[in-house]
């Protein structure tokens, strides 16, 4: 009958770590609308980008820091904190098995579709939402 011991333990669970990594490197992420909104003054950033969740995170990450290149969002989360804003993905360009596919014109049409939609309804917008893609 065989045991595995401690070292073989930590051995396989050093190899199941690195093969979750190299799965989720090699999962292509959604691309999509994004929006941060501030609860309390009803302004948001609202940007694209091809990878949601990672931009998401760089998002707060960035306001979490005080490095957030919007500085009036920047300002307005030092002021208010974390608990007056809310991160969403607005809509998604999900992955295609196309190599030769670039969202980046999808993503640019669907942005100006979402600032649009948002300013008509009297949403005020932060600067960077008029950057491009």
């Amino acid at each position: 009958m065989s045991q595995t011991g401690p070292v073989q333990e930590i051995l396989v669970s050093q190899i199941d770590r690195k093969a979750r990594i190299r799965e989720y490197k090699e999962t292509p992420q959604p691309a999509g609308i994004y929006r941060v909104r501030n609860t309390a003054t009803g302004k948001s950033l609202v940007g694209s980008t091809v990878n949601l969740p990672g931009m998401l995170n760089r998002q707060r990450f960035q306001l979490e820091h005080g490095s957030h290149p919007d500085r009036e969002l920047q300002r307005d989360w030092n002021e208010l904190g974390p608990g007056a804003f809310e991160f969403e993905a607005l809509d998604r360009l999900e992955p295609r098995d196309e190599p030769a596919y670039d969202p980046i014109a999808d993503l640019r049409v669907l942005k100006a579709m979402w600032l649009e939609k948002l300013t008509a309804s009297g949403e005020l917008l932060y600067r960077q939402s008029r950057r491009g893609t």
